[in-house]
């Protein structure tokens, strides 16, 4: 069997195992696609050339092996004390479920091993494990999620953790990482306001993260340092990733900004004017990771050395990637004159 093959087979079983989670009525099988999901992952992460993603690959299973396990707890546990599977709908229950499916999703202050893992990652593996990964814990944290301090605490140290984190650093996989987690507040907040409203913001990150990865893949840029030195020649290139990058930032007019206006819009309307005016400002801090790079590479350093290589990619790659970054800045427009056509 080719590595080809056997990578496609373990990516259908991923995708397998979150569907068996997504659709499944009990919480037995739910942990059942966890654990498909997981095991399906683990080989796709292994890369004989590179010796990071064995660690990346034991560190991740070790933290999905301990939330998992805690769930399985959670789950056996309250099923002795109340009927068969069915767990009571209350503000204790809510917090004990959602607690390990946070560490499953990356959310501070669970996120330790999110920035490492990533870090011995490859780029296609790296956008399965922000959006994809995140799917199916996502989905059970919206059918248990309650408004309560709990939650409240976890979003601000979401915001802050993401924001704070990113500040000073050079690695792009983890300025992605501090980012993703920053999102992560803004999706919990949506599912708050309501289930077609994380779905929509969940949609629209997933979008621009492939964005991003059809240009640095490529590429094969992983520090802020290497966006110097990208061809000059191409600055094409330079602006179709830097402009995915401010859109994934939630920069006005680009696409990324369109949730977070109707996350802002139905939190204003639910008067929580101090939660959001913080989520803003936060916000507009991590526009500072993206300024930075693109304002360095276009504006401070122009220089090219000899021995970096031209971008010369398949022609399906480069149209992939152009129409991914025309749908990141144009995205906004597009929605605007749809809504009010209709």
């Amino acid at each position: 069997m080719s590595n080809n093959s056997t990578k496609f087979f373990f990516f259908i079983t991923l995708i397998s195992g979150m569907l068996i989670t997504i659709s499944s009525n009990s919480w037995i099988s739910a942990w059942m696609g966890l654990e498909i999901n997981l095991l399906s992952f683990i080989p796709l992460m292994i890369n004989s050339n590179n010796t990071f993603t064995t660690e990346a690959a034991l560190k991740y299973f070790l933290i999905q092996a301990l939330s998992s396990s805690s769930l399985l707890f959670i789950i056996l546990s309250k099923s002795f004390i109340e009927s068969m599977f069915s767990l009571i709908n209350s503000s204790l229950t809510s917090i004990i479920i959602v607690t390990p499916l946070l560490m499953k999703s990356g959310a501070a202050p669970l996120h330790w091993w999110f920035p490492s893992v990533m870090e011995g990652l490859s780029w296609w593996n790296c956008f399965i494990l922000m959006p994809m990964q995140k799917i199916a814990p996502l989905i059970f944290i919206s059918n248990s999620i309650k408004f309560n301090q709990f939650m409240i605490m976890i979003i601000m140290m979401s915001i802050l953790i993401g924001t704070v984190g990113g500040y000073n650093q050079i690695s792009l996989r983890k300025i992605l990482t501090y980012s993703s987690i920053n999102h992560m507040a803004w999706m919990l907040i949506a599912m708050l306001m309501g289930e077609n409203l994380w779905i929509l913001y969940f949609m629209v990150y997933s979008l621009l993260i492939l964005s991003v990865m059809t240009i640095v893949a490529p590429l094969q840029i992983s520090f802020v340092n290497q966006t110097f030195f990208i061809n000059n020649e191409a600055k094409f290139i330079k602006l179709m990733m830097f402009s995915s990058l401010l859109s994934l930032g939630g920069l006005p007019p680009f696409l990324g900004f369109l949730p977070k206006w109707l996350v802002i819009q139905h939190m204003i309307i639910n008067w929580s004017l101090t939660m959001i005016s913080i989520m803003v400002i936060m916000s507009l801090v991590t526009l500072y990771y993206y300024l930075r790079i693109s304002y360095s590479s276009f504006i401070i350093l122009s220089s090219e050395p000899n021995w970096i290589s031209l971008f010369k990619e398949s022609k399906n790659n480069s149209m992939i990637a152009i129409l991914m970054t025309t749908i990141s800045m144009l995205g906004l427009m597009i929605s605007s004159i749809f809504i009010n056509m209709f």
